[in-house]
C-alpha cells in the first residue's frame, strides 16, 4: 500500500466549508484546532490514527472514521422512548390456546 501524507480519503470530509481531501489536509485541520479541543481524547485519536495511515500505508477508511468521530463527539442521537411495539393484543396461534 502507498504510504505518505499526500494519500487521498475516499470521500472527503467536509467541514465548515472547507474540504479535507488527503492526510496533510485532515492533519493541518486538527493541528489549528484550539489548544482545549486539540487536547480532547476523540481528536487525540484521530490523530493517531491518522499518523499511522500516513507512516505505515493503512487504509484511508480508518483515519476518516477516527476524524468523523472526533467532529461528531458532541452529537447525542435522539432516544426513541417506545423502542419495539409490544406484542399485547396480538392472537396467540391455534397450537397455545
Amino acid at each position: 500500500m502507498k504510504k505518505g501524507w499526500g494519500r487521498r480519503f475516499e470521500y472527503p470530509i467536509e467541514v465548515a466549508g472547507t474540504k479535507l481531501v488527503t492526510l496533510l489536509d485532515a492533519g493541518e485541520y486538527i493541528s489549528a484546532l484550539p489548544k482545549k479541543e486539540h487536547q480532547a481524547l476523540e481528536w487525540q485519536a484521530a490523530t493517531e490514527a491518522l499518523i499511522l495511515v500516513a507512516e505505515s500505508g493503512g487504509p484511508t477508511m480508518f483515519a476518516r472514521i477516527g476524524l468523523l468521530r472526533a467532529l461528531n463527539r458532541h452529537y447525542v442521537p435522539e432516544l426513541n422512548p417506545k423502542g419495539k411495539e409490544p406484542h399485547w393484543g396480538r392472537r396467540k396461534p391455534k397450537r397455545d390456546q
